[in-house]
């Protein structure tokens, strides 16, 4: 028996099933059973998405990070908020404008609707930008037949900066038949070798020495900014 088992035993716990069918019910969990409560209430219907707020981004954090213990790979996401106040003239980071269009994009359809989402009131209470819950990111697997000059024209008016080199989320790359972009949600950058108009591989890369590492079979690129 795994972690993500152990969610599925409190189907029968009579304090959450009332609280399941009763949205005026109220159920005290200690903090330490609070995530697995939390991933049992997900499991005892097929309503989708359970969403979880908490009174702030780091509560939101942990709590999401606890939570995958318990889930499968996928069924939790983080909605984070703007790191910075509407009056100051600093744009928040690319990674959180990303994770916050990801998160929406996934509502949108039921077939990768997560099963809960975790916020932190900030986060909720924040203005989405224009075109936010209708942007579509850009797929790329190996063997798509793709334009070089295209893909490059809609990453940069994604808001990808175009450098000699990706070092860092929201900057796209060409050299020759070699796009590098480094998406505003992955962990690594991407590498994109073409023959011709065709994906020939797909990649990670190293940012340090710039060598392709794992391959991939799909990439989504989420805007940068919205």
């Amino acid at each position: 028996m795994s972690l993500v088992d152990l969610p599925l035993l409190l189907r029968s716990e009579p304090g959450l099933t009332h609280a399941f069918g009763d949205p005026e019910a109220l159920v005290a969990v200690p903090e330490s059973a609070r995530a697995i409560t939390i991933a049992g209430l997900s499991q005892l219907g097929k309503r989708r998405p359970l969403i979880v707020a908490c009174p702030t981004g780091s509560d939101a954090g942990q709590l999401f990070d606890d939570l995958r213990q318990f889930l499968p790979e996928g069924d939790v996401v983080l909605f984070p908020a703007w790191e910075t106040l509407p009056f100051e003239r600093v744009s928040p980071s690319v990674e959180t404008m990303g994770r916050r269009l990801e998160v929406l994009w996934r509502l949108r359809d039921p077939e990768r609707m997560p099963a809960i989402v975790v916020a932190g009131v900030r986060a909720l209470l924040q203005r989405l930008g224009p075109g936010a819950t209708s942007v579509e990111p850009v797929r790329v697997r190996p063997g798509d037949v793709i334009d070089a000059d295209d893909l490059l024209r809609t990453l940069v008016g994604f808001g990808y900066r175009r450098e000699e080199l990706v070092e860092h989320r929201g900057e796209v790359a060409r050299r020759g038949a070699i796009i590098d972009v480094f998406p505003s949600t992955a962990e690594a950058p991407i590498r994109i070798d073409l023959w011709g108009d065709e994906v020939d591989r797909l990649t990670e890369f190293t940012v340090n020495d710039q060598r392709s590492t794992d391959d991939l079979a799909e990439a989504l690129v989420f805007p940068p900014a919205s």
